[in-house]
């Protein structure tokens, strides 16, 4: 299992802008026919995706083998000490994926008998919102409506991810003319109207952030709504020219309450009222996900949170995740979805990620008890 995730820690498949697919593909096709299970040969290009066990109820094992880009290259040089294995993607979520697998090759070795089938699906482009993974399995018809469940691997650092935030995130543009600083009083400057701009948008945002989720989730502070100014600026050639142009990013997160197409209209007409009000800008939307939730009470949250206490002695929390989840996917087409995994989110993307080894064995067990409970013949 450890050599599994080593192997795929070594493949730098950074996203952006998605590097190393191919190579991965072909790396996780190889070692699953190696293994045994039954490849899908009717899969979107870049996905991968393996079936175990026969019968209509599905239940998803799904996870992404796409990684943020990494702090050096060094990353991608696998590293063990002190009970922790070190690299890029080892916590989000490469040895998730590793635990799924393994996971059914415990229930094929042990002999349990299945009444219905796992289907594993291992996709990229999770961290630049799925076009050709997850969404890719959407638009392909590859996900039934009828499954049972769906999991996947998110460092979870120990709870259950039952609800997760949507999105949406905009990048505005404001343009201006250039010429020396001298002549500014002549022409429009394009850092001043984004300042216009933003302002409308910080005034949206006081609204917003009084608003609280009530699905759990710590800290406290963390219950509130989010609206994110300024993730990535840019403008201006030099200090004694008039900028041009000038951008920032615009990231919205909507707790499970807050309708995302509505809080969308809600900033497109701060834009709307600045154009009228002479900046000259034009905005983007390049992410949009809704938000996703399912029961505590549900059996597939149930069999997730007896299995986690079964192979921890600890019962699991519930918590709403506070990022976008591709649960969103499956939650669209009325499939109940969660996320736990064997990754620490306070390492996740950071330049010294690592996964505890001994959560990717517990994950593996975590996930082939829950299959049981779920789909074990009577």
């Amino acid at each position: 299992m450890l050599d599994f995730v080593r192997e795929l820690i070594a493949l730098p498949t950074e996203n952006p802008p998605g590097t190393a697919y191919l190579e991965c593909v072909r790396f996780l096709r190889r070692r699953l026919r190696k293994l045994g299970l039954r490849l899908d040969s009717h899969t979107p290009h870049y996905c991968v995706r393996a079936h175990y066990g026969s019968g209509q109820r599905t239940l998803y094992f799904q996870g992404h083998y796409d990684v943020v880009p990494a702090a050096a290259s060094s990353q991608f040089l696998p590293v063990m000490r002190n009970g922790r294995l070190f690299g890029r993607g080892s916590s989000d979520m490469k040895s998730g994926l590793a635990s799924m697998v393994y996971a059914i090759l415990a229930l094929r070795d042990s002999g349990v008998n299945l009444d219905g089938r796992i289907i594993l699906s291992l996709v990229p482009d999770e961290e630049t919102a799925g076009a050709r993974g997850t969404r890719a399995l959407v638009e392909a018809g590859l996900i039934d409506p009828t499954a049972i469940g769906m999991l996947t691997p998110e460092p979870t650092s120990g709870v259950i991810w039952n609800s997760s935030r949507g999105a949406v995130s905009l990048r505005v543009t404001v343009r201006g003319k250039a010429i020396h600083s001298g002549l500014s009083h002549s022409v429009r400057n394009a850092f001043e109207g984004m300042l216009h701009v933003a302002q409308g948008l910080r005034a949206l945002q006081t609204r917003i952030a009084s608003r609280k989720t009530r699905f759990p989730v710590r800290p406290e502070s963390a219950r509130h709504s989010i609206l994110m100014l300024g993730g990535r600026c840019e403008g201006g050639t030099n200090f004694n020219v008039v900028p041009a142009e000038c951008s920032f990013t615009v990231d919205r997160r909507t707790n499970p309450e807050e309708d995302l197409a509505l809080e969308t209209q809600r900033m497109l007409r701060v834009l709307e009222r600045s154009k009228r009000q002479g900046v000259d800008l034009d905005s983007e939307i390049f992410q949009q996900g809704d938000a996703s939730a399912t029961s505590q009470d549900h059996p597939l949250s149930k069999a997730l949170e007896e299995s986690v206490s079964e192979a921890t002695g600890k019962m699991p929390r519930f918590e709403l995740c506070p990022g976008l989840l591709e649960t969103r996917f499956y939650a669209q087409k009325g499939i109940p979805a969660l996320a736990y995994g064997p990754g620490l989110l306070a390492v996740s993307h950071g330049p010294h990620e690592f996964v505890p080894v001994r959560n990717i064995e517990n994950c593996a067990l975590v996930y082939a008890l829950t299959a049981v409970r779920l789909l074990g013949a009577p």
